[in-house]
Order: C-alpha cells, then sequence, then structure tokens
C-alpha cells in the first residue's frame, strides 16, 4: 500500500514524514542563525538581499550577532527548540558555523535540534567527523557539483541527511531522476521550495519567462503545480524517501508569525498587548511644543488616574506609551489640550519596527 500525502500543522505538503527541523520551524521555536552571505554557487534563483549578499556579517533572526550572548538571548526570548544555520553557505565560515553549533548544544542541551544548509562545497572526511561530533542532527544539501560524494560522509552517522532545493516550472523530469537518485543513495528527506521573487533574482527569473503568480507577492506562477506533481510522482515512484513540498507564504504567514508570538510573550511590556500576529500594540501621547512632558504624565496620574507603571515616556520623540485603551478612554479630554493620542503596532524585536500607526 502506497503512503498517503499528508498536510503539516502549517499547510505544507509531505510524504511520508516531515523532516524535524521543520517541524520546529512550523512552530517558529528555531532561531535563524545567518552565518555569511558568501557561496560559491551564483544560483539564478538565490532570494538573498543585496545587503546580505557577499556579506560576512552574521545575524541572528533580525538581529547582528555581537556576541555568543546574542544568540543566546534572542534563543530564550523565543523559547527555541532548535535552530537553522543559513547564508550563503555556512560552511564556507566552517570554524565560526562549528562554535554556533557547539555553543548552542553546550547551552541548552543535546535535544536542542540543529539543521545546516549549505552546497557542501569544502566539505571532507574531517570536517565532517567535526560536524557529527558536534552534535549537528540535520544537514540539508543543495545539489550541485559533486553533492553525492558529501552525502556518503554523513551515512552512517546520527545526522540525519536531506537535500533542498526550489520548484522550476519546466524541471519536473530533472528533479523526479534528482530524487530517484536521492532514493536509492539512502537519503533521508527532500525539501522543495516554492520558488519565489525577490528584488536581486527577478531580472534572472523574468529572462527564463517566469512570471508572478496570480495574487501572490513573491510565488513564482506555476512553481506550486509542479511540486505537487512531483510529490504524486513520489508516492508511486519511491520507496523511502520523505518529501516535502513548502509554500512561500508559510514564511511569514506560518514560521516568522508564529516566532513572533513567541518572542511577544516574553517581551511585551506591562501596558503593551500582543495580537494575533505577533505583533505588539500600544497607544502613545504626542506632546506638542506648547506642553512640557513631565506635566502631561503627572496629569495622567493625578488626573485621569492612570497607573504609573503603564506610562513610558519617550524623550526624544516626545511620546508617553500606554495601553491602546487607555489612549481611547483620553481621546477627547486630551484633545481638549490639542494633544494628539494614536495607536501603534509594532515587531517584538529590539528595535519596535513599526508596522502600523495611525492617530485617534
Amino acid at each position: 500500500m502506497k503512503d498517503n500525502i499528508k498536510r503539516s500543522i502549517g499547510g505544507s505538503y509531505y510524504l511520508r514524514s516531515l523532516p524535524k527541523g521543520c517541524e520546529y520551524c512550523m512552530k517558529g521555536s528555531k532561531i535563524v542563525i545567518f552565518v555569511t552571505g558568501r557561496c560559491f554557487a551564483k544560483c539564478y534563483y538565490c532570494p538573498l538581499s543585496d545587503n546580505r549578499k557577499n556579506s560576512d556579517i552574521p545575524y541572528v533572526d533580525e538581529l547582528e550577532i555581537k556576541s555568543d550572548e546574542t544568540i543566546l538571548r534572542e534563543a530564550r526570548l523565543i523559547e527555541a527548540e532548535g535552530a537553522g544555520l543559513t547564508g550563503g553557505d555556512p560552511l564556507l565560515e566552517f570554524e565560526l558555523t562549528l562554535k554556533y553549533i557547539k555553543l548552542l548544544k553546550e547551552g541548552f542541551g543535546s535535544k536542542f535540534h540543529i539543521h545546516l544548509y549549505t552546497t557542501g562545497y569544502n566539505l571532507n572526511r574531517e570536517r565532517a567527523d567535526d560536524l557529527i561530533k558536534s552534535g549537528l542532527d540535520e544537514i540539508r544539501f543543495h545539489p550541485i557539483g559533486a553533492f553525492k560524494d558529501k552525502i556518503k560522509l554523513f551515512q552512517g552517522s546520527t545526522v540525519n541527511i536531506g537535500c533542498e532545493i526550489p520548484s522550476i516550472p519546466g524541471e519536473e523530469e530533472k528533479t523526479k531522476k534528482l530524487i530517484s537518485l536521492l532514493d536509492e543513495a539512502g537519503v533521508n528527506f527532500i525539501n522543495i521550495n516554492e520558488l519565489e521573487f525577490s528584488e536581486t533574482n527577478a531580472t534572472e527569473l523574468k529572462k527564463r519567462g517566469l512570471n508572478l503568480k496570480k495574487d501572490s507577492v513573491a510565488a513564482v506562477e506555476g512553481s506550486e503545480e509542479t511540486a505537487l506533481k512531483i510529490l504524486e510522482w513520489s508516492r508511486r515512484n519511491t520507496e523511502k524517501i520523505s518529501v516535502h513540498y513548502c509554500p512561500t507564504w508559510i514564511k511569514d504567514g506560518v514560521q516568522l508569525k508564529n516566532r513572533f508570538l513567541r518572542r511577544a510573550r516574553n517581551v511585551k511590556k506591562l501596558y503593551e498587548e500582543v495580537d494575533e500576529e505577533g505583533l505588539l500594540i500600544r497607544g502613545f501621547i504626542q506632546i506638542n511644543e506648547h506642553h512640557e512632558i513631565d506635566e502631561v504624565k503627572h496629569m495622567l496620574i493625578e488626573e485621569y488616574e492612570v497607573p504609573e507603571n503603564m506610562l513610558e515616556v519617550n524623550r526624544s520623540k516626545r511620546e508617553i506609551y500606554t495601553a491602546w485603551y487607555i489612549v481611547e478612554e483620553l481621546k477627547n479630554e486630551l484633545e481638549k489640550f490639542q494633544i494628539k493620542t494614536g495607536i501603534v503596532k509594532s515587531y517584538p524585536t529590539d528595535d519596535r519596527f513599526i508596522v502600523m500607526s495611525y492617530y485617534l
């Protein structure tokens, strides 16, 4: 009896089993460590932004890594169960990659799940052994060059072996041949991602006759249909390999949202609330030049009985932050003093990047 195609908790499609790294990703419980933007492969469809491509500045999620504590703190704030190391190709900074794996395993224990993306470009027996000993749980090869020899370096080890590719319209037969080869080689899984447009790859994709899918801001037309055909073919023609198709919308609609929800509950201030997308909501009171900010704060506490611990002063912006429902309640009163009020939605990141701001 053939295996059935199933759907993950995030809405992606898979055959047999979902890679462990993807399970945590769907939950938003993995930090993403960007090790380096350098990569020798130069794939025409690479979506990496200009500010990260070829850069050696490492990041964890949205934060530039200034020290080991930057990584450990971010992992604690999202209550992380694992990490994905990506780039570029992280193995072009091999010692740094090894350091990050060991740091996380020592900091959070052996069950903290770590997966790594790579072309395998500079892998050899010694480096593979170092990665295995470090506790790496999962390696995901971008299958170019002599990748079959690189796969063999991890066979028989504790590392789960996979490949990851985009679903390119017109390359259905090529992908089927690859999956057959991987299945025979004993590779555990292949991830097939919906091909996406970005500012950096749009010209090259259009040169190849690829277009944006209707009602999508990033997905390539025909990519999903190609992936689903390959998934169905795999169901009928492969024996062991797990095949997973991940649409573009999962990145923001599931992974990022769930990570933001986890982070938001740990960083939100007393006056902030968290919405269903993981954004932080606060009210603001904008102080004009006719008023002193401390006088307005005093008035809020004494005359309107706002608890002091529900107020935060931002002197550089001449604003006072408080709960959204407090500014709604006081809007008409404060208008008498020509003081504007409003509501802000922001990311639960350290910089509180503003997504939406409006006056009441």
